[in-house]
């Protein structure tokens, strides 16, 4: 992608049609490490891959908890990430006072289109450079969300975003058909090994740069209790990896001498700033 007349400001066509800014955000959003998000009847998981700018460097925050009934992974510029997340907290705790019950997850995600649709129609305003994944749980059962910079808001059964996701894209589809019924450990085991599947042959998934995040629904007593939105980060992933990566181990071994042999690692991933 590069310079030309038409890109500007937000609010000009090219001669084809297109608003060369937004697909700028969009590149950002491809640039930034992946998320992969699955939702099925009783709960929706979050899984997002953290890098870090340098070795001294901590690991960027890749999922974020807006309330007690949902939260969101995020791929591209965090700062965005992070002016989009304040504004939900707001609306969600704006619901919780005016109306006293949590905000719906569609009508959050909906706000969150909007305001960023009106950044594509303002001569002063650019595009958010972030795409965004929303996991939550209302009355009428868990939801996975999309949320892109051109506004569009849409909900997904299972959806992955960032560098490289077209290959747990790939692994989403072919599971497909298993996540309805899937429970919530289920649902985690797929997470992980559709995120394992954007990473470079010299890459792994460990404590470090992993996180997790889980909401859903459990039934007990005859009754539906919601269960919160729990983040997963540090040491608390280490037992949720070692189950979905149980048996891989036996075979990388050998596995990675034959990599050996082959072509040189792939492609170095760009730092989520």
């Amino acid at each position: 992608m590069f310079r030309n007349n038409y890109d500007n400001d937000v609010i000009t066509f090219s001669p084809q049609g297109r608003i060369f800014q937004v697909e700028y955000a969009q590149e950002a959003v491809k640039q930034g490490s992946a998320v992969v998000g699955i939702v099925s009847k009783s709960h929706a998981v979050l899984v997002a891959l953290k890098r870090n700018a340098e070795d001294l460097s901590s690991y960027q925050k890749k999922i974020i908890p807006v309330d007690t009934h949902l939260g969101l992974a995020l791929a591209g510029l965090a700062s965005d990430a992070r002016v989009l997340s304040n504004f939900m907290k707001r609306q969600a705790l704006s619901s919780k006072m005016t109306y006293g019950r949590p905000i719906p997850v569609e009508r959050l995600v909906t706000q969150i289109g909007d305001r960023a649709q009106m950044n594509t129609q303002q001569y002063s305003n650019r595009p958010y450079g972030v795409g965004l994944l929303v996991a939550g749980v209302d009355a009428t059962g868990p939801h996975l969300f999309e949320f892109s910079p051109t506004g569009m808001t849409q909900e997904m059964l299972a959806c992955a975003i960032g560098a490289r996701s077209q290959m747990a894209r790939t692994y989403l589809e072919r599971q497909l058909d298993d996540f309805a019924a899937c429970g919530r450990d289920e649902l985690v085991v797929h997470g992980i090994k559709a995120l394992k599947e954007t990473l470079s042959q010299d890459k792994e998934l460990t404590i470090e740069n992993c996180s997790i995040g889980i909401v859903g629904i459990s039934a007990g007593d005859g009754k539906r209790k919601i269960e919160g939105f729990k983040l997963y980060d540090g040491a608390d992933v280490a037992p949720l990896l070692e189950k979905a990566l149980e048996g891989e181990g036996r075979t990388e071994g050998a596995e990675e001498g034959a990599q050996a042999e082959g072509a040189g690692s792939g492609e170095s991933m760009q730092v989520d700033s």
